[in-house]
């Protein structure tokens, strides 16, 4: 029986991480709940006697930012509004994805649903309407400072529930936006006073990023450690450094605990790890196999921080000027990216360092010097062919990539607004790299997934543990077994697809009983 939700409804509050995923990633549908209607229509009484007030009041009969002292005429505010979209729709480069300016357009939903922005209903429920219609505005990769939030990426969105800008329909065609509103029965909005601010002022963009960065980072660090374990029994590695009595007791990291523990059942039953377990010279593993739990145990360990953040971050409701509970329309500095673009960086430093120790597994099981009696880059007839050797430099490649996408961006800030805005958490830049990194790390293990398949193959007539096992058989279900050189690439974008479809992470959970 299939439970899985149809829709995903927008509350007051408790929009949750798997919300934004459900909406980004798969399409669901958005409803708004009955109590996010009425209180939209209370608080807009608010802004609409402050409109009317011949005091000035900032975002909603005032200019922005560095011209935030003019006083607008009400007969004007209505072009203010759209002045606003149009010149902050200024981003260039190459669309970001589908994904992330979905996540970007519901998380700035959640905020108008929170009842702190002040705009109509009306406003919502467009929002909300082009999301339902998978109708994605165009978003430029460069733009957003992430300071008053992710302004260019959110104003282009802006743009398009105005009848304008550039979009594209459910199947990716970009068309002319009048059309594609017109198709679906959707009407241009005329913003009022404060509706602008309100659509753009959020870290909408940074914090989507993030969530689809964690749930990519959870299924690669239950990965990370079955490839290690892979490489461990390919190389005639030890179990028992893995043994509970010797992780949580003396070094109480969580991430640490779990690796090892998922290290240590990986490699349960196999004959590869048996074979050697009695009169084996060598007195321990390399850093490399040996520390595995350490190293992914703290990455796990980081995703955690990043996900208290994240959900810190998602329960806010986020705009500047704010409407508080009493009706006080207040300047903050909420949208400032800070707190989230410091976890996209730290989680940046993570993933390279994973994908880094991963590298030097593989390298050892290339090595006849280091591999314990396995030939030469795992080569049908070494010196004729080269087999798994350029394989490890394009993870090297990946590697090295990697490391210079953990510099942090966080740490520069470019002033901007004639000073006004003069210190910037660039988080779009920390998340778009993230973004980049997550995608590299996952190539690297795949790298190690197809040399450890070879390596254990190369093994028989041992047989390894039934949960590397089974991750093996899913591999060579695309990439064939040991045997002169072949075309590789396509044999590594393969298996590469098989991590990003989620049929890896699927056998790994079965075999393991989760």
């Amino acid at each position: 029986m299939n439970t899985s939700p149809t829709s995903v409804t927008l509350h007051l509050t408790n929009t949750t991480a798997q919300d934004v995923l459900r909406v980004a990633r798969h399409d669901i549908q958005v409803d708004i709940s009955a109590e996010v209607s009425e209180k939209l229509a209370e608080v807009r009484t608010h802004i609409d006697a402050l409109a009317a007030s011949e005091t000035p009041v900032y975002g909603i009969s005032t200019g922005f930012g560095a011209l935030a002292t003019r006083h607008i005429a009400p007969a004007d505010r209505a072009k203010l509004q759209r002045s606003l979209i149009r010149s902050h729709a200024a981003g260039m480069g190459t669309p970001v994805e589908r994904e992330v300016v979905r996540a970007l357009m519901f998380l700035r939903a959640k905020t108008l649903a929170s009842g702190r922005t002040g705009v109509r209903p009306v406003v919502l429920e467009t929002m909300v309407a082009l999301l339902n219609a998978g109708i994605t505005p165009v978003v430029r990769e460069y733009g957003s400072l992430g300071c008053s939030g992710d302004l260019a990426p959110l104003s282009h969105c802006a743009l398009v529930l105005m009848g304008e800008g550039e979009a594209t329909d459910k199947h990716g065609v970009n068309r002319p936006v009048p059309e594609l509103l017109a198709e679906v029965g959707i009407t241009p909005l005329e913003l009022a006073e404060k509706e602008g601010l309100a659509l753009v002022n959020g870290t909408d963009g940074m914090l989507g990023m993030l969530l689809m960065a964690l749930a990519d980072l959870d299924d690669l660090a239950d990965i990370a450690d079955v490839s290690a374990a892979m490489s461990v029994e390919a190389q005639f590695g030890t179990d028992q450094v893995f043994r509970p009595e010797l992780h949580e007791p003396l070094r109480p990291h969580p991430g640490q605990a779990l690796s090892a523990a998922n290290m240590f059942g990986a490699l349960q039953g196999s004959q590869v790890v048996a074979s050697h377990r009695e009169g084996d010279g060598r007195v321990q593993d390399a850093y490399s196999l040996r520390c595995s739990p350490q190293v992914t145990g703290a990455v796990r360990d980081t995703i955690t921080h990043a996900r208290m953040v994240a959900t810190r971050e998602l329960a806010a409701a986020i705009d500047n000027p704010v409407v508080l509970p009493s009706g006080e329309v207040s300047s903050n500095g909420n949208f400032h990216g800070a707190p989230v673009a410091y976890v996209l960086d730290f989680l940046a430093i993570a993933v390279a360092d994973l994908g880094s120790i991963a590298e030097r597994r593989t390298d050892r099981m290339l090595d006849p010097a280091r591999s314990r009696d396995l030939p030469a880059f795992l080569a049908d007839d070494p010196g004729v062919d080269s087999g798994m050797m350029i394989a490890q430099y394009t993870q090297a490649g990946l590697v090295a990539e990697n490391k210079r996408l953990a510099v942090p961006a966080s740490v520069d800030s470019i002033p901007s607004s004639a000073m006004q805005e003069d210190h910037v958490s660039l988080g779009w830049h920390a998340a778009r790299k993230l973004r980049t990194a997550v995608d590299n790390l996952r190539r690297v293990l795949t790298i190690e997934l197809v040399v450890a398949s070879r390596a254990l193959d190369l093994r028989k007539p041992l047989t390894p543990a039934p949960i590397t096992g089974a991750v093996h058989e899913v591999i060579r279900s695309k990439v064939a077994g040991p045997g002169e050189d072949r075309f590789l690439s396509a044999e590594l974008e393969a298996a590469y697809e098989l991590l990003a479809d989620g049929t890896v992470i699927s056998a790994l959970h079965h075999a393991q009983g989760k």
